[in-house]
């Protein structure tokens, strides 16, 4: 009893101590960030509301690394409603651990507290908070009010907005500039981040929207967000009439070809234009050349960034050459193509002319393709781009998301190369994954190779959006009607189960980044055999032995969703009852 108090005082003297506090002239900036504060009420957030109140003019509040609860958030808002100077909401990672039903509370409560306030922010970034489409309700009523009317930053990378998500974000955005403009000052938003969210073609044409009555960009960053060439189309029109962007982040997209045409012609029109990576974008040798094409006249440019995208000899000449005269370049980075060795001593020496030999990065070359590749090629860039005329393509989560290189890309029924496992079309037809849903066996099985899972995300990414869960929980089912029922956590490896798992990590991801949990719960269910299903053709033709031992190890690795496991244990707790009272000997699986 006499050692409480003073411990309590001692804690609260370290959290003081770690507080970093930036004083300016006539104002102060807050940082907290990477204490790892569990905040969960109003008791909890004292030390961060008492800083606050100190502060006589704070601009900046930096909450990274803590997790906010509602009780929490309240009181650091109502701290916050006194600042009105307050510029800079520097809230990256602060819902670690919490539900999904307290995040829109929590960025409500904030929101309100700087409405208060009357601030106006400049900054706001709400990065790796994977609060998904419903995070974003909580903040639409901040991103539309006043206090955003002057914001020049908005940060929303790796939230898992999906197009829903985004959906909301753009007419929160929209909503913004039409009020601010009808104030006299139109929204001027200079940076825009919002990599690994899934936005995919719809998302990218809903914030292209947006885009082109801003006209005000300089940064935009977009990174593994499932965009083929239509959503690149919509977002390169946009881009033309932001004349002072410098900064241009398109990594991870599916723009091939197709795409490369008008987002060059859009480059060509950007006089600032200083750093641009397409990397892992399926570009080939004829997007590169295309793209080359229409870099030729820039001057600005300073960094490059076109690695691994099944570039041939021809398209990283043309590159080469484009970058003559550009004082400017610091590095073009053209590393994992396939110049092969012939082809990147020509680079080289051609870069050399130029006196600008060490500004090329060429490493990891993965060889000059085959004349059968290149025939490949120039097939896949003639055809149609079928996938890309599908805006609602299912990708992966935006946590676990894949280079689009090493994703499935469905063209006249047929999977590109992936650029870490270099295949060729008629490689993959000969892993057989059709094959094995058909007739599941282990044999067929092991035949897939080490790469199996991505092997089947692949087939299942390829499927309509319509198509996805189901396509998923078939998959599922006939890999995991494999699993021994002798399996336990502390087995050796097994392919079968390590399987399993990848697959239900990538369910349960898209169900989160989708808001679509309880949907894929009571699917899971009915394909399980716990519940029925009303689709009176729906058939089980696999073994549920498998099925529920690999349930059962998930549970046990605490792998699955809470939400879920609970009613999978409620159904099986039912189902057991059900087969004891017949008499019928149960499998033990929980």
């Amino acid at each position: 009893m006499t050692d409480k108090p003073n411990d309590d005082v001692s804690d609260i003297l370290k959290k003081l101590e770690s507080i970093s506090v930036e004083s300016g002239q006539d104002s102060t900036k807050l940082s907290f960030a990477g204490q790892g504060l569990k905040l969960d009420n109003k008791e909890d957030a004292k030390v961060i509301v008492d800083a606050i109140n100190e502060v006589k003019v704070l601009v900046s509040l930096n909450l990274e690394g803590n997790t906010l609860g509602v009780n929490a958030a309240k009181a650091i808002a109502d701290a916050l409603s006194k600042h009105e100077h307050f510029k800079r909401a520097l809230w990256k990672d602060m819902f670690t651990g919490r539900m999904k039903t307290e995040i829109p509370d929590a960025l409500r409560y904030l929101g309100n507290g700087l409405q208060q306030a009357g601030a106006r922010l400049v900054e706001l970034d709400l990065s790796d908070n994977a609060f998904g489409p419903i995070g974003v309700e909580g903040l639409a009523d901040l991103l539309r009010s006043s206090c955003c009317f002057a914001l020049e930053e908005l940060k929303l990378n790796n939230n898992g907005l999906g197009i829903t998500g985004c959906k909301l974000l753009s007419k929160a955005l929209h909503d913004c500039y039409e009020s601010s403009k009808k104030e006299g000052s139109p929204l001027a938003l200079k940076v825009f981040i919002a990599g690994r969210n899934r936005l995919e073609n719809e998302g990218a044409k809903m914030l292209a929207a947006v885009f082109k009555k801003l006209k005000t960009l300089e940064r935009v960053e977009m990174p593994q967000n499932g965009i083929y060439h239509v959503g690149i189309t919509a977002l390169s029109d946009a881009f033309e009439e932001n004349k002072n962007l410098r900064h241009l982040n398109l990594n991870d997209n599916t723009i091939t070809y197709k795409g490369a045409i008008p987002l060059g012609q859009a480059l060509s029109k950007l006089p600032s234009l200083a750093i641009l990576n397409l990397g892992d974008c399926l570009l080939k040798s004829a997007g590169a050349s295309s793209i080359a094409k229409y870099l030729t006249d820039n001057t600005t440019l300073e960094d490059v960034n076109l690695t691994c995208n099944e570039i041939s000899v021809q398209g990283g000449l043309d590159l080469v050459k484009a970058m003559k005269n550009k004082t400017k370049l610091k590095q073009i980075n053209v590393s994992e193509n396939q110049f092969g060795e012939e082809g990147v001593e020509e680079m080289e020496k051609l870069m050399k002319s130029f006196g600008m030999a060490a500004a090329l990065v060429l490493e990891d070359d993965e060889g000059e393709c085959s004349d059968e590749e290149q025939d490949e090629e120039s097939e896949e860039e003639n055809d149609s781009d079928a996938e890309g005329d599908n805006s609602n393509l299912s990708h992966n989560d935006s946590n676990h998301s894949h280079n689009a290189s090493n994703q499935s890309h469905n063209n006249s029924n047929q999977s590109h190369n992936t650029s870490n496992q270099s295949h060729s079309v008629s490689q993959l037809k000969q892993h057989s994954v059709t094959d094995f849903l058909a007739a599941p066996s282990v044999s067929l099985f092991n035949s897939l190779g080490p790469n199996c899972a991505q092997l089947f995300l692949d087939e299942i990414n390829s499927e309509p959006e319509d198509r996805y869960l189901e396509s998923m929980l078939l998959a599922i089912m006939k890999v995991s009607s494999l699993v021994p029922s002798t399996t336990t956590l502390q087995s050796p490896s097994s392919s079968l189960f390590e399987c399993t798992k990848v697959l239900y990590r990538e369910l349960f991801n898209w169900a989160s980044n989708s808001d679509k949990l309880s949907t894929v719960t009571n699917a899971l269910l009915v394909h399980l055999g716990l519940i029925k299903c009303e689709d009176k053709s729906f058939k089980i033709n696999y073994n549920l032995n498998g099925c529920m031992t690999a349930v059962r190890l998930l549970s046990e690795a605490k792998l699955l969703p809470s939400l879920t496991e609970s009613q999978l244990l409620a159904c099986m707790k039912l189902m057991d009852e059900k087969k004891s009272r017949a008499g019928i000997q149960l499998v033990e699986c929980y």
